[in-house]
């Protein structure tokens, strides 16, 4: 791996966190596969060698359980949902280079062969310990199929994840009073040997390895508690048919056991890697020098797997002789109109209706990709699609683009015979220059606003020198600004692609360029348009107030419609079915309290402006964060929920609110004088609108 600027001598690959085999994708889904997307175009864009891949996860008990609610095989559920993966990432321009899935036999090899070199090398071990069982199905219950309390933080939580508490990762054996979510009977523990992993010998290396991870800086902050704190062995087989079987001698004990599907799922990366070298040749892409040697690997993520990608990936490659991650980029979540995505309430706008409504997928591509920091939450409604889409798509890239090339096309019938201005090749060269810092900055916010800042340069460009009126009285002048337009149309192009790459081709074919804009590369910008182009079309479509109303009707009156239905189910049955969506992370509006409370009562809450001064983790505990808070008379400590929900170092300096006379108390051994006021699943704390010192009271 190199910490050299992109582009490197050494080849690239980008993967995507897989898409679990197990439903509809919708919009929240395609943020990650779309920065993915966005990120490798623009690593090529640079000239540098890359890879794009990833693969559907098919492994682990949700599949199992799910087909068997459909009385199929866990196989053919999986490869169901594979199928429709592939056919709909490229209808979103999302083109992997190579798409497996974690079944295939590419990845079965390969993982069974990273986990004997693991063994071989010392690295696994067998161990004892206590594994919930059904006596009534007489099995063992690995993961979903047993649920619980947490051990931690005492919420609900399943076998191996506390996804309604602190997020925790939970090992075979550590739930509180199990149920069996095949009969609903309580279980029992019985002792069972299984094979762990020693991620504990690799604390040291991996303590050294987060400090030169590059990517976004949750990726980086977030799993220092594991790695600083009491770095636990992970537990690497189960109790169940469905996965891939543990790689052991025969009569050994490991028949009966498969691979926990975070042994698998990872190594799909080099699979998929693999099996593009093995389509297009090594001379073209070698995965062995990537992976193996000194290349350069960027994992594309949702901010839930932070953990896994580095902690227990990169410990599994140093384990086998593989080279590490050089970065990590983790997005945040997307809520649909401030509200969470519900499948249950079918409040999504799942990706085929998408299409289905007519819009262009690059309008969704330029939405999720430049609306906020990658690690930072996004917001999906249709009015603030509607407002990014005509105010800056239709009003400021198309209308610069098509009265440009209007223009040249009439009076030129193509690209005027004149020099780019100087004013105009140094503006394409610093939007250049902005979108491979943006690249080295793993933003594909920025890498898509450079395109946008160029486009809005052009319009007050032409503006300013008004050349419909230069045409009769300083006609050589007129050519030289309409010369400088067209340039920075193409420039436009070359720079846009990998936000909107239908776009750009289109916008390419009508500059009458020879090829492919996806083959031409970051200096084809500055190279000299064609001499001749025919009449260009509008671009880009304004999206009407009456569309986003229909919109907004067929969105609410489908919720309504999943509402009643999911109401008049769980009337007769008891429903353990969670709001919260995986990709969302956050959950449903609560009902407003019907008990009123007095004015007085309100009054009795000393609500303080604060200004947070430090924040750092709270050792062992995945959610919590200790907050030294200036509240004017002085500085609270305070501890807050918000760990694995912001980059904490991003807060310092932030003005908050607090209550500050709530009584002390105790978190995971630190004390807490006061509580940070936040909203909803997602923490988003609340700040002032203006300039209010620390300690100003709040009415």
């Amino acid at each position: 791996m190199s910490h050299e600027q992109f582009p490197t001598e050494k080849p690239a690959v980008v993967t995507c966190g897989l898409p679990y085999a197990n439903g509809d994708l919708h919009v929240g889904h395609l943020r990650t596969y779309v920065g993915g997307d966005v990120y490798s175009r623009a690593l090529r864009k640079l000239g540098q060698q890359t890879a794009f891949v990833s693969g559907s996860d098919m492994h682990g008990t949700p599949v199992a359980v799910n087909a068997e609610k459909e009385g199929v095989t866990p196989e053919e559920f999986a490869l169901g949902w594979h199928e429709r993966y592939e056919e709909t990432f490229p209808k979103f321009n999302v083109e992997f280079d190579n798409y497996g899935h974690t079944h295939d036999e590419t990845n079965t090899e390969l993982t069974k062969e990273f986990v004997r070199t693991l063994d071989e090398n010392g690295h696994v071990y067998e161990k004892t310990i206590m594994v919930a069982y059904d006596p009534e199905e007489d099995q063992y219950l690995p993961d979903r199929y047993v649920e619980g309390e947490c051990p931690y933080c005492g919420a609900k939580a399943r076998g191996d994840e506390c996804d309604e508490g602190c997020q925790r990762h939970l090992e075979p054996g550590e739930i509180v009073d199990p149920v069996s979510t095949i009969t609903g009977n309580p279980a029992e523990y019985r002792e069972r040997t299984h094979k762990f992993f020693r991620v504990s010998e690799f604390q040291e290396y991996l303590q050294e390895f987060i400090d030169r991870l590059e990517g976004t800086s949750n990726a980086q902050n977030q799993p220092r508690e594991w790695i600083e704190g009491d770095l636990q062995d992970w537990c690497i087989t189960r109790d169940m048919d469905w996965g891939i079987d543990y790689p052991g001698e025969e009569g050994d004990g490991t028949e009966e056991l498969v691979l926990y599907v975070w042994v698998d799922a990872p190594i799909e990366y080099v699979a998929s890697t693999k099996q593009y070298t093995e389509r297009v040749g090594a001379e073209e892409y070698d995965w062995t020098e990537v992976w193996q040697d000194e290349g350069d690997i960027v994992h594309v993520i949702g901010r839930d797997i932070i953990q896994h990608h580095t902690v227990f990936w990169p410990a599994m490659l140093r384990g086998v002789g593989y080279e590490e991650p050089r970065a990590v980029m983790a997005s945040g979540f997307v809520t649909l109109g401030g509200k969470g995505f519900s499948t249950s309430r079918n409040r999504a706008v799942w990706a085929d209706e998408y299409l289905d409504e007519g819009f262009d997928p690059d309008l969704l591509r330029y939405y999720l990709a430049t609306n906020g920091g990658f690690q930072q939450d996004v917001d999906f409604s249709w009015s603030k699609f509607q407002e990014r889409v005509n105010g800056e798509l239709v009003g400021t890239v198309g209308n610069f683009l098509y009265r440009s090339l209007l223009f040249a096309y009439r009076n030129y019938e193509g690209t005027p015979n004149a020099d780019v201005s100087e004013e105009v090749q140094n503006r394409i060269e610093g939007a250049i220059r902005d979108f491979g810092e943006a690249v080295n900055d793993y933003s594909v916010r920025k890498a898509g606003l450079a395109t946008v800042e160029l486009a809005r340069f052009g319009n007050e460009y032409i503006q300013r020198n008004e050349p419909w009126k230069l045409t009769d009285e300083e006609p050589e002048k007129a050519a030289q600004v309409i010369r400088d337009c067209v340039q920075i149309a193409k420039a436009v192009a070359v720079l846009f692609e990998p936000v909107a790459p239908g776009k750009s081709e289109r916008l390419w074919d009508a500059l009458g360029e020879e090829g492919s804009v996806h083959d031409a590369e970051i200096h084809a910008a500055l190279d000299a348009p064609p001499e001749s182009f025919g009449e260009p079309t509008e671009l880009f479509e304004k999206i009407e107030d009456e569309r986003v109303e229909e919109l907004n009707e067929k969105l609410d009156e489908r919720v309504a419609e999943a509402t009643e239905d999911k109401e008049e189910i769980d009337e007769g049955t008891e429903s353990d079915e969670s709001e919260t969506d995986a990709t969302s992370g956050v959950s449903d509006l609560e009902p407003i309290a019907e008990d009123r409370i007095s004015f007085d009562e309100f009054q009795a809450l000393d609500l303080r402006v604060g200004e947070i001064v430090s924040a750092e983790g709270v050792d062992g505990a995945d959610k919590l964060a200790k907050l030294e808070v200036d509240i004017g008379h002085e500085i609270r400590q305070i501890v807050a929920g918000i760990k694995q929900l912001h980059d904490l170092d991003s807060l310092v300096g932030e003005r908050v609110v607090v209550v500050a006379n709530l009584e002390k108390a105790e978190l995971f051994g630190v004390e807490s004088n006061g509580m940070l006021l936040a909203a909803g699943e997602e923490a988003d704390i609340l700040t002032t609108h203006g300039d209010s010192v620390p300690g100003t009271k709040v009415r």
